[in-house]
């Protein structure tokens, strides 16, 4: 395999994990962070951010919708590294270094991204059916 194409794998690897990290955070801000407001109190810090930021209400009215975008983008990025994990990387001493730092952050901010999914998945799903 030549060096673009294992350098654009390793590209498309670190993009996929930083564009499912962005898709978990939208489930977050959807259903969790409403509810910690709610939970503490701080029904008017919520009421000022929902007219900040409007697109807040559409994400939680349209939940499933945002969850189902973020599973799939999840699952894909988690393709992306699985498929990239068995690539080389470069002779070069520097350039080795470089493919295992990204390699590292890729699965890093994948991981990150699973547990903001995971806890946004907890308040939107969750949490309401035990009431």
């Amino acid at each position: 395999m030549s060096a673009p194409a294992i350098d654009a794998g390793l590209k498309t690897g670190l993009g996929a994990a930083t564009l499912s990290l962005l898709a978990s955070t939208s489930t977050l801000l959807c259903c969790a962070l409403p509810a910690l407001f709610v939970a503490l109190g701080a029904g008017a810090a919520l009421a000022g951010l929902v007219s900040a930021a409007p697109w807040l209400v559409w994400l939680s009215l349209h939940k499933a919708l945002t969850f189902g975008t973020a599973s799939v983008l999840m699952v894909a990025a988690g393709a992306l590294l699985w498929r990239a994990r068995s690539l080389p990387c470069p002779a070069d001493a520097q350039l080795a270094a470089a493919c295992a730092r990204v390699r590292k952050a890729s699965v890093a901010i994948y991981i990150a991204a699973l547990v903001l999914f995971a806890i946004g998945f907890g308040f939107a799903f969750v949490l309401p059916a035990l009431d």
